[in-house]
């Protein structure tokens, strides 16, 4: 009996045995088979991509996704290298703004208007403004557009409430914000903005005729030099540097963040994202007191924005534009990516979610996002150009010089025309 129980056992063992083999030998020949789709992102992007795939991989069981996240400048820069060689490029590009210009520019991606992508039936679902930024006269549709910038003015309330100060101070017009300025400024040494070149930024992108960009006219024809926007600029910024009332601080640096965490500084305009960013990491402890509004004379202009690419390289085309399309243009991806990420969405219908209509702790229990959703649909729609990066370097050159070493305004704009003709030309 005990012979025979010690048989049946190990015939039952060697079953069992077999059957895990062949499970194990099955598994791993699935794993094989599977598509690897990759994703070169930046944060938080590479984390949204990687949250979307809960439901996206349900429908793609034999798909792998690698999601391959580096730091803003290492992304970009290695993105630039690999479309220059051709090689080492992904299955999706995650493209910031700033880059979409030079990046549109290269030939390097899948014109997203064609078959089988077919983008064109999709316009009439994204915010105006992002959809044409990545339309490109030559190259077509180049990418589109999953999370924008609408431009706010961030302020503290308890800083504006010290001084007397309301609101429409600020955002009256730029004479009154500099006023403004002044009486912070009175009222316990507070600058009114980190730096001076924050008001050049708002005000160049201030009155942008439709199919222009910021630097060039829709020929693609520096416009540094002859475009009132960047005379008024200058000179505001310039005012507000010749009567102290910046911190001299640029966005981003360590010293950047202390001014915002102590109070040394009263408002930053960036865009609607930034609140998350002060929430989060930036300022925590200064929940309550930050405040939401428009920019002054109501300018309507966007900060940053991201996009998702396919580079021609790519190897899995079909696969790419399926996540893409997940990301981009589901309603609940979007509604999700701005909960958690505080992205505020591209796609317009994600604009009717009630979570736009709930108060904002950290703002005070303000209902911000509402200010922010009018923003997005009132900004003009321009176009970039290869050389929007170039233009912006030399133009905050200048600037530079203007402000610390006392060139004149009419020579540094007289300057920077010249120099961004002259590369444009190239």
């Amino acid at each position: 009996m005990k012979a025979l129980s010690w048989r049946k056992n190990h015939v039952q063992n060697y079953k069992s045995t077999l059957l895990a083999l062949a499970l194990s030998v099955f598994a791993s020949g699935s794993h094989a088979e599977k598509t690897v789709l990759t994703v070169a992102a930046y944060p938080a992007v590479d984390q949204i991509v990687k949250d979307s795939l809960a439901v996206w991989s349900k429908n793609h069981p034999d798909v792998e996704v690698k999601v391959v996240g580096r730091e803003y400048s290492d992304h970009h820069t290695a993105m630039t290298t690999a479309l220059a060689a051709s090689s080492g490029l992904p299955d999706i590009m995650t493209i910031e703004y700033g880059y979409l210009g030079r990046f549109a520019n290269s030939g390097g991606f899948e014109n997203l208007l064609e078959a089988p992508y077919s983008a064109g039936e999709y316009e009439k679902k994204i915010v105006p403004f992002a959809w044409a930024q990545a339309n490109h006269a030559k190259h077509g549709q180049t990418a589109l557009p999953t999370d924008i910038g609408p431009g706010a003015m961030f302020y503290r309330a308890d800083l504006l409430k010290a001084a007397g100060l309301n609101e429409s101070d600020l955002n009256g017009s730029w004479d009154s914000f500099i006023e403004s300025a002044k009486k912070l400024k009175a009222n316990g040494d507070t600058r009114i903005i980190a730096h001076a070149r924050d008001v050049k930024d708002i005000v160049i992108r201030t009155g942008i005729q439709p199919g222009s960009g910021i630097y060039f006219d829709s020929n693609g024809k520096s416009v540094v030099g002859t475009d009132p926007r960047f005379k008024r600029a200058f000179e505001l910024a310039k005012t507000v540097r010749d009567e102290g009332l910046d911190a001299d601080i640029g966005a981003w640096s360590n010293e950047w963040g202390e001014a915002l965490r102590r109070g040394d500084v009263a408002t930053q305009m960036m865009g609607a994202w930034l609140g998350g960013h002060l929430k989060n990491w930036l300022a925590p402890d200064t929940a309550g007191n930050w405040r939401s509004t428009t920019l002054p004379e109501g300018a309507n202009v966007s900060w940053g924005g991201t996009f998702y690419g396919i580079p021609k390289q790519s190897k899995n085309k079909e696969l790419a534009w399926s996540l893409i399309k997940h990301l981009t243009l589901s309603q609940a991806q979007q509604e999700a990516a701005f909960v958690k990420h505080d992205a505020f969405p591209a796609l317009v219908s994600a604009h009717d979610a009630s979570f736009f209509d709930e108060a904002i702790p950290f703002l005070g229990d303000q209902i911000a996002r509402p200010t922010w959703r009018k923003t997005a649909m009132a900004i003009v729609p321009t176009e970039v150009f290869k050389h929007d990066a170039v233009a912006e370097e030399i133009v905050n050159a200048e600037l530079d010089l203007v402000l610390t070493k006392g060139k004149s305004v009419t020579d540094a704009i007289a300057d920077a025309e010249r120099m961004v003709a002259r590369r444009a030309r190239r």
